[in-house]
Parts: C-alpha cells; structure tokens; sequence
C-alpha cells in the first residue's frame, strides 16, 4: 500500500486580451492535462483574435494517504476540480508575467496558496479518468476518525481568581480608613 501517488499533470495557461488601463492580459489556468510530457518553453495549442492557450509546463500532482478527507470534500462536489496555482515570475528575462507553481486536488491546500494574494488559484474542471484515479485512491487509503469530545477539566473559582491569590484581601477592615 503506498502512501502516495503521484501523477505528471500538463497546466494550460490562458493569456487574454482585457480592456484595462493598468493590465493589458489577464492570466488563468484553464484545463489540465493527465500524463502530459515535460515541456522545456510554453507550447501554443490554440489561440485566436483576443486569446492565446498554451500548455505551460508540466507538473506533479501527488496523492497523500493523511489527506484523503480533503480529496472525498472535492470529490462531493458536482463538479471536482483540480485547483492551479499561477505565481508572479520575477525572473528579469521573464517572458510571461505568471509561471504555474503546483497543482493540487485538496482545497484546503488551495486555500493555504490564496493566503499571500499574489498567486492566482482557480480550479479546472478534473478529467473523468482521474476522477476515477484519484477515488480509487481515496477508497484504498481513507480512515474515517471517530469524532472525540474534549472534556474539560473542572476548576474551583472559589479558591483561587486568575491563577493567583489576591494580593488584598476581599474583606472589609474594622472600619479603619
């Protein structure tokens, strides 16, 4: 039984022309593709008068057995998704202004990658094959964990206030001010 499974995934990249006076391109992940070969540069795959389609780069995604529970949430949904994250390329001779940074099939990864605001994160809709990949995972791996309810433990007021003694004493004097 192996505790992970990996996958190489083909990210496609669309560049579409927006009519904006700060962003000439607007940039999104718009398909993926199972057991794609290695690409050395972006790949044009189709393209017309406002937009450009490019098979960006490949890469893996990895199936954890601790994360099943994330991948049967995606699964539920009508639609599940493989989420791509696109990140600021900061490299001076950068030829594109986004590069695909890691694919996942957990949406609670995918939530922790919108933490920094500068990666594009959306999902692509998951091809049926790996649907069927990534169930099979899930049906070999997951555990459902019984749901524990802490007990707390009782604490006594009475004696002492805030983990401390008071430093006056609560009574009143004999009338001495």
């Amino acid at each position: 039984m192996e505790k992970e499974l990996s996958m190489p995934l083909g990210v496609v990249v669309e560049r579409r022309e927006i009519d904006n006076p700060w962003q000439d391109w607007s940039w999104r992940p718009v398909a993926v593709i199972p057991g794609a070969p290695d690409v050395e540069a972006w790949t044009e795959l189709s393209s017309d008068a406002v937009s450009v389609c490019y098979h960006a780069a490949t890469l893996p995604l990895t199936l954890h057995r601790k994360e099943t529970e994330a991948y049967r949430q995606n699964l539920a949904n009508k639609t599940p998704v493989v989420y791509v994250v696109l990140e600021p390329d900061e490299q001076a001779d950068a030829v594109y202004e986004y590069k695909p940074a890691s694919v996942t099939v957990s949406p609670y990864e995918a939530q922790d990658s919108l933490d920094s605001g500068e990666e594009i994160v959306e999902g692509v809709t998951m091809p049926d094959g790996m649907i069927a990949w990534v169930q099979a995972f899930v049906d070999e791996h997951h555990v459902d964990e019984p749901f524990k309810k802490r007990k707390r433990k009782r604490y006594a007021t009475h004696d002492v206030e805030f983990g401390k003694p008071p430093l006056v004493s609560k009574k009143r004097g004999s009338g001495n001010h």
